[in-house]
Order: structure tokens, then C-alpha cells, then sequence
């Protein structure tokens, strides 16, 4: 006997209503996704594009990406949560290369912790960057490996390590401006004597 919840439910309702046409680009985001590579590789390609610094802007990127990851992998080796496809008969997944448990979402993380970082460091293309962060973690429910809630707080655990990030560095940024903005100390002058 399966128990009902709503996050099952909802999992149940997306697999079961999958469009073929569209398998193979669900299947590709969740490909791409991993390891929040092709959020790197898209720092590359915006700050070179957008004339921003090119190692600045992928390096940060990097790493909020790779952060949201390792707080994923963190959090998943304590919940361990299974795989809806090992527990859920409707599952039908179309991908297996999947390592771990299921809560939270990796790919969601990674994806709006990148979407989230170059939002702020490119500052261009902000719409399409949410919805290729939003369809990859959308992805991981459609191939049937992940549900809802866990996408959901992978996204929100992703945005939270970006914000974090961005506020670091504003918070350095002020700072080098105070220094840089303080008035030069005075020499003292040697005692006449």
C-alpha cells in the first residue's frame, strides 16, 4: 500500500503527464545540469559577451554553484530520502544517472545559484537565465527522478547561497571604499629639541 501525499501526487500527475515531443529537452537540461557545469560554462560565454571579466565573473559563479552543491549533497546524506522511482510504481523514469538520495535537489540548487549570481554580475538576459534555471529544475521532476518539494528547496537553498555570496561581496566592496575613503593619517612631528 502506497501512501498519498501531495508531493507524491504531484509527481504522479507530472510523469503521467509527460509530452514526448518534449522528452528529449527535459532529458538534456538534466544531463547539462550536473554539477552546475553548464552555469560555468555560461559565465564564460555572458561576461565575454557582456565585456565583463571573464575569470571574475566565472569564478564566482563557480563557486556559489559548487557551495549550493556541496550544501546539497550535505543535507541529501542526512535526510536520505529514496528516489521516487524506487518507491513510486508510476514513476517511470527516463533518466538513471543519478547518484545519492533525492532531497533536496541538486540541479535546482545549482541551477538558481548560477541563475541567481550571474543575474547580479552580468546584470543582462535575467528573464532567460530564470527560465533555464526553472526548466532544469523542472526537468528533474519530468525524467522522474526527483519531486516537487525537493526541487523547490533545492531552488530556495541555491538563490539563499547566491544572495549570500553577493551579499559578501558587497559587504567587501564597502569596506575597500571606507578604507580607500578615510583621510590619511597625519605624521606626527618630531619634538623640537
Amino acid at each position: 500500500m502506497t501512501i498519498a501525499s501531495p508531493d507524491r501526487d504531484l509527481f504522479v500527475w507530472v510523469v503521467e503527464h509527460r509530452a514526448e515531443p518534449l522528452d528529449w529537452l527535459f532529458v538534456t537540461l538534466s544531463v547539462l545540469g550536473y554539477a552546475g557545469l553548464m552555469w560555468i560554462g555560461l559565465a564564460v560565454l555572458l561576461a565575454w559577451r557582456c565585456g565583463r571579466p571573464v575569470l571574475v565573473t566565472t569564478a564566482l559563479t563557480a563557486g556559489a554553484v559548487w557551495a549550493a552543491d556541496l550544501l546539497t549533497l550535505t543535507i541529501k546524506a542526512s535526510v536520505e530520502r529514496t528516489r521516487p522511482y524506487a518507491v513510486v510504481p508510476e514513476a517511470d523514469p527516463l533518466l538513471r544517472a543519478d547518484v545519492g538520495q533525492s532531497f533536496p535537489s541538486g540541479h535546482a540548487a545549482t541551477s538558481f545559484a548560477g541563475a541567481v549570481m550571474l543575474a547580479y554580475l552580468v546584470r543582462r538576459y535575467v528573464p532567460a537565465l530564470f527560465a533555464l534555471a526553472a526548466l532544469t529544475a523542472y526537468s528533474r521532476v519530468y525524467v522522474g527522478v526527483h519531486y516537487p518539494l525537493d526541487v523547490v528547496v533545492g531552488a530556495a537553498l541555491g538563490t539563499l547561497v547566491a544572495l549570500t555570496v553577493i551579499a559578501a561581496l558587497r559587504l567587501r566592496l564597502r569596506l575597500r571604499r571606507r578604507t580607500s575613503e578615510a583621510p590619511p593619517r597625519r605624521r606626527a612631528t618630531p619634538p623640537a629639541g
